[in-house]
């Protein structure tokens, strides 16, 4: 996942939008500098990571690269994963996307300081936004790509590797949906009472044990946008 899906996911889960994206720059496994919120945020980042790479159908995408362009697919199905959400945004948020990405824009600014502790950059509300928004587009998704690819050694070899993304894009989504519903369980496996919260599910009985709330919550509900 990238940019655009961390902080979908973040909302959906009531975390830090900053730290969803702090998960990017932020390295070691001490966070203890960070302030809570945003380290639960870092934390949750990199689980999603790891279970996005595992899904069957990003590795069944993955699979259709060429053997030398494979190594670049990660990076690749991360921004077309952007693509394909930023597309059908308003299937699972009820906020429109400009008004979203404006709201991430602000959250990251406003915590501009601890990127620059982590190592990165202080964040510009205005030009973040227009950057999550330019996912929508196949051109921003082309900058998006070319800009990763100076950061590397070997440009031009991301660079051919992408060159059918939009094949890529294609492939991920009829299955987008599954693949949103699987990061969500893994997002909230440690905090049922969290999935409950993100169901929008009529109130538990006092006393409801951890174990059985959100046992009955179904992908339908993860995925129900949040009104």
């Amino acid at each position: 996942m990238n940019f655009l899906a961390h902080l979908w996911l973040a909302d959906r889960t009531r975390t830090s939008l900053s730290g969803a994206v702090l998960g990017d720059v932020a390295h070691g496994a001490d966070l203890s500098m960070y302030p809570r919120a945003l380290e639960t945020g870092i934390r949750l980042h990199r689980r999603v990571d790891i279970a996005t790479d595992r899904h069957p159908a990003i590795s069944a995408v993955r699979a259709r690269f060429a053997q030398g362009a494979r190594r670049y697919a990660g990076i690749i199905l991360d921004v077309v994963c952007d693509h394909v959400l930023a597309r059908n945004w308003d299937t699972w948020n009820p906020q429109p996307l400009p008004d979203f990405c404006a709201r991430a824009g602000h959250a990251l600014a406003a915590d501009s300081a601890w990127f620059v502790h982590a190592g990165g950059r202080a964040v510009n509300a205005e030009k973040f936004a227009q950057l999550l928004l330019s996912y929508q587009s196949a051109e921003g998704i082309d900058r998006a790509l070319t800009r990763i690819a100076t950061r590397l050694k070997k440009p031009d070899a991301l660079l051919q590797a992408s060159h059918d993304w939009r094949q890529w894009a294609q492939a991920l989504t009829p299955q987008f949906e599954a693949i949103l519903t699987d990061v969500l369980i893994t997002a909230t496996a440690d905090d049922p009472a969290r999935a409950q919260v993100i169901a929008a599910a009529p109130a538990q009985p006092p006393n409801t044990p951890a174990s059985s709330v959100g046992s009955t919550i179904s992908s339908a509900d993860l995925l129900r946008p949040i009104k």
